[in-house]
């Protein structure tokens, strides 16, 4: 694969790989602990032949301990394509979602943004996301915010986007319980701030690798109700992510060629009769979206295996190609344009 040629563009490399080693390296140890002693199994992928980038995951594989589980890095540029926008796309996305319903699950997206001819900028995100919810998880996670900002003002302000960009409106509620988006992020020092954004994944990842050995430690029993809430909830992250996410909807329209790991945030099951019930709520023509998602995935309780998730981003690319005035509904986010616009021509 070959990187991108700017200096910030290789430092930000290096902050998001320490941080998916660091990650997947704290997972495996709680699967040694805890699980079946099994490794996170690492794949690649290229961009154009990686001629402009590419990437690679590390996906959970131990089933005694983890639903789904992804930690995505990937690397996208243009340094021979002058005429784009973008010079290049740095970022590590990963979701964590544990068997035990008892365990929540995590979402966090750190990533550096090197624009040709406007100012380059990072995006930090991590929201928590419980199927069955417990106020000390709410309250660990968000010490751990604290202590990961610092700063309170900044703190505040990047609660207050969280919970405005996690809101789906079509079922009033928010996705998680606690939510934190920084974007446009940039001071006087890239030095500083790529210091910030690493010291603030690790902080982030130490705190919820503690949650869940509280949690492991103190939640064994699980119930069918609880076992229910978790699909019941899975159901509502899938839709979350396909019908409001931009992060997901910008990956597909950019390129097909990572749609499966662009899809790693998808839990294993989803009730489609409770997608079905909320086809009511949706604004047009979204209805037609969340259609044709179910559609793909069939009826009752559905498996979502890597087939579905490239027939997942292939609807999601079909419906805003007929329909691109819909991606307006999309959640609020403090940035004018769609990130995939960053990969069009000036």
């Amino acid at each position: 694969m070959i990187l991108a040629k700017a200096k910030e563009a290789k430092e930000a490399l290096k902050v998001v790989e320490y941080l998916q080693t660091y990650f997947a390296d704290s997972l495996y140890n709680l699967s040694k602990e805890f699980g079946s002693d099994k490794e996170f199994v690492k794949k690649e992928w290229l961009r154009d032949g990686g001629d402009h980038g590419g990437g690679s995951r590390y996906e959970a594989v131990d089933e005694s301990l983890f639903n789904r589980g992804s930690i995505n890095v990937s690397q996208v540029h243009y340094d021979d394509l002058e005429d784009k926008k973008l010079n290049s796309a740095t970022a590590i996305s990963t979701i964590i979602h544990p068997k035990n319903p008892n365990l929540p699950s995590i979402h966090m997206h750190i990533s550096y943004t090197d624009m040709r001819r406007a100012d380059s900028y990072w995006r930090i995100m991590v929201d928590l996301n419980p199927s069955v919810v417990y106020d000390e998880d709410k309250k660990r996670f968000e010490e751990g915010l604290k202590q990961a900002v610092g700063d309170e003002e900044l703190l505040t302000k990047a609660k207050k986007d969280g919970d405005e960009y996690f809101y789906i409106p079509a079922l009033k509620r928010t996705r998680g319980v606690s939510h934190f988006y920084l974007e446009g992020y940039k001071t006087e020092s890239f030095d500083k701030d790529k210091e910030f954004a690493k010291e603030f994944g690790k902080t982030m990842i130490d705190t919820y690798i503690d949650i869940l050995k509280n949690a492991i430690n103190t939640r064994k029993t699980i119930t069918d109700e609880q076992k229910k809430e978790q699909l019941d909830y899975h159901t509502l992250y899938l839709f979350q992510v396909l019908t409001l996410d931009r992060g997901t909807t910008s990956g597909v329209l950019v390129h097909n060629q990572n749609d499966v790991g662009i899809m790693g945030s998808i839990p294993s099951h989803i009730d489609t009769d409770l997608l079905k019930s909320w086809i009511e709520f949706m604004p047009k023509p979204q209805d037609k979206l969340l259609e044709a998602i179910i559609d793909v995935l069939g009826e009752g309780v559905s498996l979502v295996d890597d087939e579905k998730k490239q027939q997942l981003a292939n609807v999601l690319r079909e419906h805003y190609s007929q329909y691109p005035e819909s991606l307006k509904l999309q959640a609020k986010s403090n940035l004018k344009d769609f990130a995939y616009t960053n990969h069009q021509k000036v």
